[in-house]
């Protein structure tokens, strides 16, 4: 059966999670059968290198290269992502055409130890691939050891449930698509653990001249999430946004309004810069491009670690 649409994805549990709600969505909003949207796995060098920080390997673009080469070659119609592992510049012909509603946007604990951060045992490991992650629990606890965790969110899980890591920090919205939020045990405030722009959400990219595809698209996409990604990445965009610099942010629909708080952290937690902002939803990329801006002018030399 010659599919009408192909999307593609990564291989990982959770991936393919998020591609099967597109492609619910997908067949409801076009009545087309489940079989003719395709799903073609694709594995990404991010997937291959398990032994490293992402950072030291290239940074955020190794998990989407790969996919980004395929969809411009025409191989596939779309392409599937969690929208946080989108680097900040896209490539050339690559556009976000639509993104899924937000789910929750905080970070779960994972640990055999302690429900909090601040109940774990002195000298901890926490175990992490994010930096922005390891310096929001050092900020609380400058006592723990960062240990690198990489893997899929099972096999951090277990890691994590068994004491080989001390505790570790998963997104919610990825345990809540995979059916393991009962696996957490405590959830996170968002005022000591802003989340990385664009967690929780899932953004489709496809080709920007591709009219056909971004017109499948746009009856699934989701305007408050897209307001939401679009202040969000245009913060990270002028903060030069790298795997080597803690960098958070997170806007909001507040009243009508769109509220952006963004931070920026050095590695080891001493020092938080933070950002606040509204403007109405439709000056989304002006809010974020601005309180980049602002943010930026106020960091001492050396927070912004360049490259990655």
């Amino acid at each position: 059966m010659t599919p009408l649409f192909t999307l593609g994805t990564r291989g990982s549990p959770l991936a393919l999670a998020q591609a099967n709600e597109a492609r619910r969505l997908l067949t409801g909003a076009h009545g087309w059968e489940t079989e003719r949207i395709a799903l073609r796995v694709i594995r990404t060098s991010g997937d291959r290198i398990q032994d490293r920080p992402l950072a030291e390997a290239g940074g955020k673009g190794l998990f989407t290269k790969e996919i980004d080469a395929a969809l411009i070659a025409g191989e596939i119609d779309a392409a599937v992502h969690s929208a946080k592992d989108l680097p900040s510049l896209m490539p050339t012909g690559v556009a976000i055409a639509a993104c899924l509603r937000r789910e929750d946007v905080r970070d779960a604990l994972v640990s055999a130890f302690s429900d909090t951060i601040e109940g774990l045992p002195q000298g901890a490991t926490f175990g992490a691939a994010s930096l922005r992650r390891q310096a929001q629990a050092l900020r609380l606890r400058p006592d723990l050891r960062p240990e690198l965790l990489r893997g899929n969110v099972e096999t951090r899980l277990k890691k994590a449930e068994a004491g080989e890591v001390g505790a570790t920090l998963l997104a919610l919205a990825g345990l809540k698509r995979l059916g393991l939020a009962n696996r957490a045990r405590s959830i996170l405030d968002l005022d000591a653990f802003l989340p990385a722009p664009g967690q929780g959400a899932i953004a489709i990219t496809a080709r920007h001249a591709d009219e056909r595809a971004r017109s499948a698209l746009a009856p699934i996409s989701d305007a408050e999430t897209s307001a939401a990604l679009v202040a969000e990445r245009a913060f990270l965009a002028e903060l030069e946004g790298s795997c080597r610099t803690p960098i958070a942010g997170l806007a909001r629909l507040e009243s009508g309004r769109l509220r952006l708080r963004g931070e920026v952290l050095r590695l080891d937690g001493s020092e938080r810069f933070a950002i606040d902002a509204d403007a109405a939803p439709a000056d989304a990329d002006r809010l974020g491009r601005e309180a980049g801006r602002d943010l930026r002018a106020r960091l001492p030399e050396g927070v912004l670690v360049r490259g990655g």
